[in-house]
C-alpha cells in the first residue's frame, strides 16, 4: 500500500491524464496510497485477502458469496493497516499460484478479471507494473487483442528472497511466460542487464524508460547551514534499505566530529512487522550515547515530505542490496539535498547522471560517515552539489522527461498492432 512502484505508476497516470490521454490505473491485491492525488480505480482486483482465503481453502474457490465484502478496498484497508506481510520468506506458495495464472488455485480471479474486462472500453495498451504479474499477460492479450508491456522496477530482491522449492519455480514460470509480452520497460539502465539475465529476456524486447517524479512544489532548499547539521534518511525503515547502517555511519562520524552540532532524522512508512528493526537502530544510537540526537518522524504526506527534506543537509539511504529504482535519491537532489549512496544498482547512474552527491563503497559504514563528514567540512562543495542536482534532476529525471520516453514507447507497439482508430490521445491500462 506504500509501494514505490506504485508511486511511480500513479504520477505516470496523472501526467498521462494531464496530456489528455485515457488511462485506467487498476489496484490488485490492496489500495495504493500515493502521497499526491490517486487516480486509481475504487475497486481492488485479486484482493489480497480473497487470494489468500483461495490459496489456502478450497471452499473460497468455489463460492463467491462473500466476495463483494472482502475484495472492497475499506475492508481491505481494515485488515492490512493490522498486519499484512510481504516477506517473501512467507508468500512463495501464493506467488507461485498467482504465476500459474488460469492453470493454478487462483483460477476464479482471472475469470473475475476477464468479466470485468469485458465491461471496460478496449485500451490501446495494457502496462503490467512487474513480472510478478505475468500470468494475467495471457488471458490479457487473449481477451484485448492489443500489446502487452511488463515493467520492471525491483522484483529480483522479492524473488531472491523467495524459499525453495518456490523460488526456482517462480523464476521458471516467469521465463516461461516472457513471450506473451511484447516490451519489458526497465526504470534504469543498469537493470536490463540483471533482470535479461535473469529472466531471460531478450534483450531487443527491452527498453528503459527512466523514473520521473513530479516536481510541483519541489523549491530549493537554503544554502545555509543547519544548526545542528542534520543527516537525512526518508525511505521505508526495513533492513533492504539501510537505516542500521546509516546509523552506524552517524556514531562513526560524530567520534570524529565530537564538538559539532547534529542530528540524525529519519522519515517513511514503517510495517508492523518492522517494529523490531527501528528498535534495533535506537538501541544501537543510544549505546553510543546519541540516542538523544536520533528522530523518526513517520510516515510523512506530500507537504510533511517536502519540508522533512528541505530540512536536512544532506541525504543517505545505503540500501545493501542493488536497487534498481531509488526516487527518494530524486527527491532530495529535486529540492536541492546533496545525497550520499553506495556505489551499486541505480544509484551509480543517478548520481553520476546529476552530479548531485557523492558515492561511496557499499557495505562501508566509516567510507559513509568520511563523506558526510567531508559534505559537512566543505560548504561550498555541498552547495555545488545540492546546485547540480536541483539542476540536472529537471534535465533527466523529471515526470514530463519519464512520459515522453513512456509515450514514444507505447507509440511504437500501437502503430506496429493498430487494429483501430483512437479516439484521443492513447488509451493505457496499467
Amino acid at each position: 500500500m506504500y509501494c514505490g512502484s506504485c508511486l511511480r505508476d500513479n504520477a505516470l497516470a496523472v501526467e498521462l491524464l494531464r496530456r489528455g490521454h485515457q488511462v485506467t490505473l487498476l489496484p490488485l491485491y490492496t489500495p495504493t496510497s500515493p502521497d499526491e492525488h490517486n487516480v486509481s480505480r475504487n475497486q481492488v482486483l485479486f484482493g489480497g485477502i480473497s487470494v489468500y482465503l483461495q490459496q489456502y481453502s478450497t471452499f473460497f474457490r468455489k463460492f463467491r458469496l462473500l466476495d463483494r465484502l472482502i475484495d472492497s478496498p475499506w475492508f481491505i484497508k481494515a485488515l492490512a493497516g493490522r498486519s499484512l506481510s510481504t516477506d517473501p520468506r512467507l508468500l512463495g506458495e501464493l506467488t507461485v499460484s498467482m504465476l500459474e495464472g488460469e492453470n493454478g488455485v487462483l483460477r476464479r480471479e482471472f475469470d473475475k478479471l476477464l468479466e470485468w474486462i469485458a465491461g471496460e472500453p478496449v485500451p490501446d495498451v495494457v502496462n503490467l507494473p512487474n513480472t510478478l504479474l505475468i500470468g494475467l499477460a495471457a488471458p490479457l492479450r487473449r481477451a484485448l487483442g492489443r500489446p502487452i508491456c511488463c515493467t520492471l522496477q525491483g522484483e529480483d530482491l522479492f524473488l531472491d528472497g523467495l524459499i525453495e522449492p518456490y523460488k526456482s519455480r517462480a523464476i521458471g514460470l516467469i521465463k516461461q511466460q516472457v513471450p506473451q509480452v511484447d516490451r519489458f520497460l526497465s526504470v534504469s539502465e543498469y537493470y536490463v542487464p540483471v533482470m535479461s539475465k535473469m529472466l531471460a529476456i531478450p534483450a531487443d524486447r527491452m527498453v528503459v524508460v527512466p523514473l520521473g517524479i513530479n516536481l510541483d512544489g519541489y523549491t530549493r532548499a537554503t544554502g545555509r547551514r543547519r544548526d545542528p547539521f542534520t543527516v537525512g534518511y526518508f525511505a521505508r525503515v526495513a533492513p533492504e534499505k539501510g537505516l542500521l547502517e546509516l546509523a552506524e555511519a552517524y556514531i562513526v562520524l560524530r567520534q570524529r566530529t565530537p564538538h559539532a552540532r547534529m542530528r540524525l532524522e529519519a522519515a517513511g512508512y514503517i510495517a508492523p512487522a518492522q517494529a523490531g528493526y527501528l528498535e534495533s537502530v535506537k538501541q544501537k544510537l543510544a549505546a553510543a550515547g546519541l540516542g538523544g540526537e536520533f528522530t523518526y518522524r513517520g510516515a510523512l504526506d506530500r507537504d510533511a515530505k517536502l519540508q522533512f527534506l528541505q530540512s536536512v543537509d544532506v541525504l543517505s539511504v545505503p540500501a545493501p542490496y542493488e536497487e534498481p529504482k531509488g526516487v527518494f535519491v530524486l527527491e532530495a537532489m529535486g529540492v536541492g539535498v546533496p545525497v550520499v549512496q553506495p556505489r551499486r544498482g541505480a544509484f551509480t547512474e543517478m548520481v553520476e547522471k546529476t552530479g548531485g552527491g557523492l558515492l561511496v563503497p557499499p557495505g562501508d559504514p566509516p567510507a559513509l560517515a568520511a563523506a558526510l563528514q567531508q559534505i559537512f567540512d566543505d560548504p561550498a562543495l555541498a552547495d555545488r552539489l545540492a546546485a547540480q542536482g536541483f539542476d540536472n534532476v529537471r534535465q533527466h529525471y523529471s515526470i514530463g522527461r519519464s512520459t515522453d520516453r513512456l509515450l514514444t514507447v507505447y507509440d511504437s507497439m500501437t502503430m506496429a498492432s493498430a487494429t483501430r482508430p483512437r479516439d484521443k490521445g492513447l488509451a493505457a491500462g496499467f
